[in-house]
C-alpha cells in the first residue's frame, strides 16, 4: 500500500480554485455565470502585482547580501566573542554554554522577527551544531539555537515584511501598525523558547548516557581591512542621507498607536550615528560595513514606516539600494550584482507565483458573488459562540492550513481577504485577525513535512524527521496554546494600533 503524499502547493492552490469555482454553482446567491478559472488567474496576478514585485525585490536584495558572507562572518565573530567571556568568574557560574545559547537564540529570534529569516538558517545550522557539540550538547540544541529561534521569532515578528506586511496590506491596515503589542508577544514567545532549550540543554549535560557527538568548532574566517569601494559606497550613502535629511527631516512625525510625536531631528541623529558606526566598521572590514548597512536599513525602515507612512514602493527602493550597495562594497561587478539578485528572485519566485495563483481564488469568489453568503454563513454559525470562539476558529484555520501550505504569502493571499471583512462582521479588530494569521503561520512550520526548510535543516543535522516530531511536538503544542492566550487580550483591552 503506497504512502499518502501531500500534493505540491500549486496543486493544492489550483484544487481550491476549482472547488471555489464549483461553489459558485452550489452556494445560494452565487453567480455561476461570471467566473472563468484561467482568466481569474490572470486577474489575480494583476491585482497582486505590487506584492509580487515586493517579494521578488526583497528576495533578490537579501540574496546579494547573503552572498557577500557578511552575515556569516558577523555571526561567527559573535560566537567567538561569547566564548571569550569564560574568563570572567560570574560568567563561569552562569555557564558559558547557557549564555551562548541565550545570545544566539536572541540574535536569530530578532532575525526572524525583523526580516523573516527562514531559508538562511540552513547554512547557520551547519555552523552552530559543531559549537553545540563543543559545549557538551547534542545536535537538537544546535538546531534549536538557530532554526527554532528564528521561527519562533518569525511567529512573533514585529516587522516581518513577508507576513505582517502582506497580511496588513490585504486587510487595509497601516504597515507595521500594532508593533507595540507584537513586541510583547515576541518577548513572551522567545522567553518560553529560550527556557525550553536551556532546560533541555542542561538535561543533556547532566545525563551521562546522552549521545553527545564530539566535534570541533569551525575556524572563524579571517577578517581583512575594508576596501576602497566600501569607503566610496559610504561616502555616497552619507551624501544621500544628508540631502534626505535636509529636505525631509522636518516632516517626520512618528505615529505610535493613536499618539503622534514630531521628531524633526530624528533623521539627523540616525545619519550621524550611521557615519560614526560606519567608520568604525569600515576600519574592521567591508563585511562589517555591510552588516552595519543592514542594521541602519532596518532602522530607517522603521522610521520611514512610522514617521512618513512609507509603504511597498519605498521599502522596495530601500532594499534594492541596500542590495546594490552591499554588492558594490563587497567588490562585485555590476554583472555579479545582477547575477546574485536574479538568483535571489528566482529562489523566492515560487512564493511570488503562489501569491498570484491564490489571488485568483479571491477573484472567482468575488465574481461568483459567493463571498458574502460565505461570510454570512460563518457569522451565523458563530452568532451565539462569542468573539472568543470566532477568534479561536480563525486561529485554528490558519494553523491547520499552515501544515499543508507553509508559504506565509500564499496563506495571506487566500485567507486575509475573507478573514478581514469577517472579523468586521463579528466585532473583532482586523489587527487581531492579522495576529491570528501571524501566529497560525509560525509554529507549525517547525513540524510540518511540507516545509522544505525544516527538511533541509534536519538533513544537515542528520536528525530523522520522526525523531524530531517525537521530540518537538509538546513544545509546538505549548506555543500554539500560548499564542491563543496572547490573542485574547486583543478582545478586551484597547491596544495601540488595534
Amino acid at each position: 500500500m503506497a504512502k499518502f503524499k501531500v500534493p505540491n502547493t500549486y496543486v493544492i492552490i489550483f484544487s481550491v480554485l476549482i472547488l471555489c469555482a464549483v461553489a459558485t454553482w452550489i452556494i445560494p446567491g452565487g453567480n455561476a455565470q461570471t467566473w472563468q478559472v484561467f482568466s481569474a488567474l490572470y486577474e489575480g496576478f494583476s491585482r497582486q502585482a505590487g506584492i509580487i514585485a515586493f517579494v521578488l525585490i526583497i528576495g533578490g536584495a537579501f540574496w546579494v547580501i547573503n552572498s557577500t558572507k557578511a552575515v556569516d562572518d558577523g555571526i561567527m565573530k559573535f560566537i567567538a566573542q561569547a566564548q571569550r567571556l569564560e574568563r570572567f568568574g560570574a560568567v563561569r557560574k552562569l555557564g558559558v554554554g547557557n549564555i551562548v545559547i541565550v545570545l544566539i537564540m536572541l540574535l536569530f529570534g530578532l532575525f526572524g522577527a525583523v526580516f523573516g529569516m527562514s531559508e538562511e538558517t540552513i547554512a547557520f545550522v551547519a555552523v552552530v551544531i559543531p559549537l553545540a557539540r563543543s559545549l557538551g550538547y547534542d545536535d537538537f540544541v544546535g538546531v534549536c539555537m538557530v532554526y527554532v529561534a528564528a521561527h519562533v521569532g518569525f511567529a512573533g515578528a514585529m516587522l516581518n515584511p513577508f507576513t505582517i506586511g502582506i497580511a496588513q496590506d490585504m486587510s487595509g491596515l497601516p504597515l507595521f501598525s500594532g508593533i507595540e503589542y507584537r513586541t510583547v508577544c515576541w518577548v513572551v514567545f522567545m522567553t518560553i523558547a529560550i527556557a525550553f532549550v536551556l532546560w533541555y540543554a542542561n538535561k543533556v549535560k547532566r545525563d551521562p548516557s546522552s549521545e553527545v557527538a564530539e566535534g570541533q568548532h569551525e575556524e572563524i574566517t579571517a577578517i581583512k581591512g575594508g576596501g576602497k569601494r566600501a569607503w566610496i559606497c559610504f561616502a555616497v550613502v552619507v551624501v544621500v542621507l544628508i540631502l534626505f535629511s535636509i529636505f525631509y527631516a522636518a516632516d517626520c512625525v512618528i505615529k505610535v498607536g493613536q499618539s503622534e510625536f514630531a521628531t524633526p531631528y530624528l533623521l539627523w541623529v540616525l545619519t550621524a550615528l550611521f557615519v560614526v558606526v560606519s567608520i568604525i566598521s569600515l576600519r574592521v572590514s567591508d563585511k562589517m560595513y555591510i552588516l552595519n548597512m543592514l542594521l541602519f536599513t532596518i532602522l530607517f525602515l522603521v522610521v520611514g514606516a512610522m514617521g512618513y507612512g512609507w509603504y511597498l514602493p519605498e521599502i522596495c527602493a530601500l532594499f534594492m539600494a541596500l542590495g546594490i550597495a552591499a554588492g558594490f562594497s563587497a567588490g562585485y561587478s555590476a554583472d555579479d550584482i545582477a547575477k546574485e539578485f536574479i538568483a535571489g528572485a528566482k529562489d523566492i519566485f515560487s512564493a511570488a507565483l503562489i501569491i498570484g495563483f491564490a489571488a485568483g481564488i479571491i477573484v472567482i469568489l468575488e465574481n461568483g458573488e459567493v463571498i458574502d453568503p460565505m461570510l454570512s454563513a460563518m457569522a451565523s454559525s458563530l452568532e451565539n459562540s462569542g468573539r472568543e470562539a470566532a477568534l479561536a476558529m480563525m486561529y485554528g484555520i490558519q494553523t491547520f492550513i499552515n501544515l499543508f501550505i507553509p508559504s506565509a504569502s500564499a496563506k495571506a493571499a487566500v485567507t486575509m481577504p475573507i478573514m478581514a471583512p469577517f472579523s468586521d462582521m463579528i466585532g473583532i479588530a482586523r489587527q487581531s485577525t492579522v495576529l491570528a494569521f501571524q501566529f497560525g503561520d509560525g509554529f507549525t512550520n517547525m513540524i510540518t513535512p511540507c516545509s522544505g526548510v525544516l527538511m533541509a535543516v534536519l538533513s544537515v543535522a542528520k536528525i530523522p524527521y520522526e525523531q524530531w516530531v517525537k521530540w518537538i511536538w509538546k513544545f509546538i503544542l505549548l506555543m500554539i496554546v500560548v499564542g491563543f492566550l496572547l490573542l485574547l487580550p486583543t478582545l478586551y483591552i484597547t491596544l495601540p494600533g488595534f
